[in-house]
C-alpha cells in the first residue's frame, strides 16, 4: 500500500512538472510575439549575438560558436537578393522590412509558436550578403538558427 501512494505521488509530482514545463514554453511562444529585429548598427554591421547560444551571424567571425559563412551571390548581388526574399518566403518566413541594401524577416515555429527574426545586408564586398537568425527568447535554440541559414544557403545554390 506504502509503495502505491509513493508511485501515485510520484505521478502526481511529474504531471505537474510537465504541465508547468508546457506552460512556460507556452509564455515564452507569446512572448516572442513583441519586439523586433535589432537592424542594423549605426556602423552599419548587424548586431552582434547575445551570448546565449541561439543565434548566428556571419559578421561573428572572432565568435567560433556563432559564426556562420555569409551568403554568396554567384549570379550577382542584386539576383542574390532576389533569390533571397523568395528563399525566406519558401522556406515560411515573412518579410518585414527591406530596402536595397537591409532585410529582415520573421520565422515562427509550429510548436509553441517562437519567433526568430532573420536578417540579411548586402556586404561591402559584393560577392557576399551578411546575415544574421536568432531566436527572441531563451537560452538555446537546437540549432534552429544555424540550419536556416543553411537552409537558405542551399536554396540560393552556395
Amino acid at each position: 500500500m506504502r509503495l502505491k501512494n509513493l508511485l501515485g505521488g510520484t505521478l502526481v509530482l511529474l504531471a505537474v512538472l510537465l504541465l508547468a514545463g508546457l506552460g512556460m514554453f507556452a509564455y515564452l511562444g507569446y512572448a516572442s510575439h513583441t519586439g523586433h529585429a535589432p537592424g542594423l548598427q549605426p556602423d552599419g554591421h548587424l548586431a552582434p549575438c547575445p551570448p546565449t547560444p541561439n543565434c548566428v551571424s556571419s559578421e561573428a567571425a572572432t565568435d567560433a560558436a556563432h559564426a556562420i559563412r555569409p551568403l554568396g551571390t554567384a549570379g550577382g548581388q542584386a539576383e542574390a537578393w532576389r533569390a533571397l526574399h523568395a528563399a525566406i518566403l519558401a522556406d515560411g518566413g515573412r518579410i518585414v522590412s527591406d530596402d536595397e541594401n537591409y532585410l529582415a524577416a520573421t520565422f515562427t515555429s509550429r510548436t509553441f509558436r517562437f519567433v526568430d527574426d532573420f536578417e540579411a545586408r548586402r556586404g561591402r564586398d559584393a560577392s557576399v550578403i551578411e546575415v544574421r537568425s536568432a531566436s527572441r527568447v531563451g537560452r538555446g535554440d537546437m540549432g534552429v538558427n544555424r540550419a536556416r541559414v543553411e537552409r537558405l544557403r542551399a536554396q540560393l545554390g552556395h
